[in-house]
């Protein structure tokens, strides 16, 4: 799919990875990009068309599934992370239902609501941002690796759900980017114009998925080794 003249929905746009992915579709020529965000006010970009949603609240993903029905291509990008003692910290559980509530359930709640606007047209996709954390271990990062392990599995699951109904689907793994996100951790970070322009890459060539820098990649060439790198991560990772 070609983001050229494409109407693009994007969760989470007022910032970081979100607000790339927008300025770069609009770089590209989409013919309308919605940026979702919690709340609209002071937000003013050139060319970019403001919604709330907020993806832990169905009233608010129905409004704008109903205001944005025109979307061609829907890039589920909202998500939290929070730093914790490890896997077995006293607010692991807390911090857990937390962020299952807004990276996995809310990408389940807006692919649901968007799947009919999507599945009118001629031709459609999903973006779901995903993350090198399901292979990485990084305890600190637990309640958030998990539930970016399971936005993978469900959209693994989607792409072949929707493999006949001409809605392409597309996994994009990265690891840190230089967002506020990260404010704080200091290891090697992508930059997220980079990142937004290798997915419309490879969403234009049809790919299923894309490891958008080279950590991401090395982790993934690992996986049917003997040893992977979720047991044994390659030197330089940490």
């Amino acid at each position: 799919m070609d983001v050229a003249n494409a109407t693009v929905f994007i969760t989470g746009a007022n910032r970081g990875l979100g607000l790339a992915f927008a300025r770069e579709a609009r770089r590209r020529g989409a013919t309308k990009i919605y940026a979702g965000m919690r709340n609209t006010g002071g937000f003013d970009e050139p060319g970019l068309v403001p919604v709330r949603i907020d993806v832990t609240d169905p009233a608010t993903i129905a409004a704008a599934a109903e205001i944005a029905a025109d979307t061609t291509l829907l890039i589920n990008n909202a998500g939290i992370a929070a730093l914790i003692d490890g896997p077995l910290a006293v607010d692991v559980e807390e911090q857990s239902k937390h962020m299952f509530d807004t990276n996995y359930h809310g990408v389940i709640r807006v692919t649901r609501a968007f799947e009919p606007v999507l599945a009118a047209k001629p031709s459609a996709a999903i973006v779901n941002v995903l993350s090198d954390i399901v292979w990485l271990p990084r305890p600190y990062l637990t309640p958030y690796a998990a539930s970016k392990a399971a936005v993978w599995s469900y959209t693994n699951q989607l792409r072949f759900h929707l493999r006949d109904s001409g809605i392409h689907v597309l996994g994009l793994h990265v690891g840190f980017m230089d967002t506020d996100l990260t404010n704080g951790i200091d290891v090697p970070k992508a930059g997220p114009e980079d990142v937004a322009r290798q997915t419309y890459d490879a969403l234009g060539a049809g790919k299923s998925e894309i490891m958008a820098d080279t950590g991401t990649i090395l982790l993934k060439s690992t996986l049917a080794d003997e040893v992977p790198g979720y047991i044994a991560p390659p030197p330089g990772l940490f």
